[in-house]
């Protein structure tokens, strides 16, 4: 008769332990569904343990975006996990904790690590099980809702990775289409002087920046110009700089005014947060003349009759100073044919497969081979030469060329 109670109570109390469990289940899962935070999963799990499975000892800790935390804890205090990960990370499968193990895991019984495809995602260390009876069953539910509860927590970051990315491509396309609207789709062939570009972005958004603007038949500007940084704050900057220069070079009749007025404004927007080297120069053709300054960019190449030159006189990068320290504007007589090669520094910098770069040695010899063909002419060379010369290899950074003939 004895055995026979004895019997009745254990199935009562299995049946008991099973009703908690499904029980446990079904309000894990519907939190899930509930899409509850991350938070109220923890506390969910935490309490789940504590209460319903009689745990004294707990530490969950988990793999997030900036690496594993303990997210969830019961009797355990520690403050950093990073030294126990090392020590978990070789359990594949649920471990019973042993006297070889390492002794800062010995306060836990078992570890029962969890993974999402082949990558650890959780570890959850479980120590001191009140009622020691039927702790297989126990220990297996624990571990059931254990790889529930971080899968689905993975799920979620992975889902707020996604909306995240389709944020960040949104957000690249359009800095994509107002970038392409800021560089001019084509630029002028005219009786005097004739322009012609090559513009390569990196990963679609960049921040290489042209532009041409007319004052009259015999003077116009060219700039160039290369923003620090990549992708949408890159292109916004952009924007704002493009609207600068369009804004200012039409109030200041001298380059050296303009520029000291531009770093002014472009200042009051980044807070020296980003620098901008920029490229100017306005020729006469009526006067043969050309003025400019380089604020902190790669100097362009000039050739007159088969000589070159570098034009590097002017001032720092625009933006990095409230005040520019100084501005050198200098000016140049355009005596016969002039071509003049300008670029940002995605140009210089491209590298072939064995590493060698695409040097001023290079450009200048480029230019002196092809001084005499139009500025059409010689950018389709030179994209070809570009091509050849980097063979398999990616651009590493924008490229943005403005060349200019003045006849």
């Amino acid at each position: 008769m004895n055995r026979e109670l004895a019997i009745l109570e254990k199935l009562e109390k299995d049946l008991s332990l099973k009703q908690l469990q499904i029980k446990s289940l079904l309000t894990i899962t519907q939190a899930i569904n509930d899409n509850v935070a991350a938070s109220g999963l923890f506390n969910m799990y935490k309490s789940f343990l504590s209460w319903e499975m009689g745990i004294e000892k707990m530490a969950l800790l988990v793999l997030t975006d900036d690496g594993w935390k303990c997210t969830s804890a019961i009797n355990f205090k520690e403050q950093s996990v990073s030294h126990y990960i090392p020590l978990l990370l070789p359990h594949k499968r649920l471990h019973t904790i042993k006297e070889n193990d390492d002794p800062l895991i010995h306060q836990f019984d078992i570890i029962i690590p969890v993974f999402h495809k082949s990558q650890p995602i959780a570890f959850s260390l479980i120590g001191g099980i009140k009622e020691k009876e039927d702790i297989y069953n126990k220990i297996q539910f624990i571990t059931t809702i254990t790889n529930i509860i971080a899968v689905a927590i993975e799920n979620k970051n992975l889902f707020k990775r996604q909306i995240a990315q389709e944020k960040l491509n949104r957000e690249m396309e359009l800095a994509s289409e107002v970038q392409q609207m800021l560089i001019p789709d084509s630029l002028p062939t005219e009786e005097h002087f004739a322009l012609s570009k090559i513009y390569k972005p990196h990963s679609n958004v960049g921040g290489d920046y042209l532009d041409y603007i007319k004052f009259s038949k015999d003077r116009f500007a060219i700039c160039i110009a290369d923003i620090s940084g990549k992708g949408v704050a890159a292109a916004l900057l952009m924007a704002n700089f493009q609207a600068l220069i369009q804004n200012l070079i039409y109030q200041y009749r001298d380059l050296e005014t303009f520029v000291f007025a531009l770093n002014q404004s472009v200042y009051r927007i980044t807070k020296a947060d980003k620098f901008i080297t920029f490229f100017i120069a306005e020729i006469d053709t009526e006067q043969k003349t050309m003025r400019y300054i380089n604020a902190g960019h790669y100097p362009p190449v000039m050739i007159q009759n088969g000589e070159i030159r570098r034009l590097d006189q002017g001032s720092t990068f625009i933006g990095a100073f409230e005040k520019l320290p100084y501005i050198n504007e200098e000016q140049i007589s355009l005596d016969g044919e002039t071509l003049l090669l300008s670029f940002t520094d995605g140009l210089a910098e491209l590298q072939d497969q064995d590493g060698a770069y695409f040097d001023d040695q290079k450009i200048e010899a480029f230019v002196k081979d092809h001084e005499a063909d139009t500025p059409e002419e010689f950018n389709e060379k030179l994209q070809v030469e570009i091509d050849r010369f980097r063979g398999n290899k990616e651009y590493s950074d924008d490229i943005a060329i403005l060349t200019c003939k003045i006849y």
